[in-house]
């Protein structure tokens, strides 16, 4: 009987890396239900919606369903809402929906996603310029890169750090690795922290956060995985091939 009792997975660079599902990798969900394994998807993805997000994967064959998925956007939004806040979104055009409703050239808060070209002077200027004021700056995800099909790019981090340390202000963060977010996933999962393993391609974010978080991390040497990345990531964590490989060492 495997000592999991729940497992928590990335999206991008796990099960499919641009539009091409990973080999073996809706097999491997597929033995985690069998298995009666519950789990969730813990994603830093933050140019789609997360209804965008489930249809995406649902077209390149993955049985999930939209609840299945967490994303900061949500944890963002309720955050916002319960403070009554009107913020300034410097959010990719794809993660507008996750807003709707919501002002999005306020100045009660600053919220940083992976805008893509819309990381224009202007834009990260007028965000400065919020965060001058007193404005707290919300990061959905402080990544530095992730792969695409035509090789790396960068993430949202490098922008959250650069208003960092322009404005003085320091980024509440609502992606992974922040604990609270991890903590939120594993609560539908009805287990303990230390009985949850989180399957990951980013060393930093996914595997090394997860242990910090009192979870398992499972390092897969694909998507963004770059050899130097054993290197780095904390000896408590599990190294193997695919998701597949992982798959396979929760279920022993």
């Amino acid at each position: 009987m495997t000592a999991y009792r729940g497992v928590l997975l990335d999206l991008d660079g796990v099960l499919y890396v641009g539009r091409e599902p990973l080999p073996g990798a809706a097999d491997a969900l597929a033995r985690l239900r069998a298995a009666v394994v519950p789990f969730r998807f813990i994603t830093n993805t933050t140019r789609r919606s997360r209804r965008v997000i489930g249809a995406d994967l649902r077209t390149m064959g993955f049985a999930i369903a939209e609840e299945e998925i967490f994303t900061p956007a949500r944890a963002a939004r309720d955050w916002i809402i319960a403070r009554a806040l009107s913020p300034y979104l410097l959010i990719h055009p794809g993660l507008a929906e996750d807003f709707a409703g919501m002002a999005s050239e306020g100045d009660d808060a600053v919220v940083v996603g992976d805008a893509a070209e819309g990381f224009t002077y202007a834009a990260l200027n007028k965000a400065f310029r919020v965060l001058m004021l007193g404005a707290p700056l919300l990061a959905l995800a402080t990544n530095r890169y992730f792969r695409e099909a035509d090789g790396l790019s960068l993430d949202a981090g490098p922008f959250v750090a650069a208003l960092e340390y322009a404005s003085g202000t320091r980024a509440r963060l609502f992606g992974k690795p922040a604990p609270d977010f991890f903590h939120a996933a594993i609560v539908e999962l009805g287990c303990s922290r230390d009985q949850v393993a989180m399957i990951g391609d980013d060393v930093e974010a996914d595997v090394n956060g997860a242990i910090a978080a009192g979870l398992a991390g499972i390092l897969v040497r694909t998507g963004k995985y770059r050899p130097e990345d054993e290197q780095r990531a904390d000896s408590r964590a599990g190294i193997v091939d695919d998701v597949g490989a992982a798959v396979d060492r929760i279920l022993t």
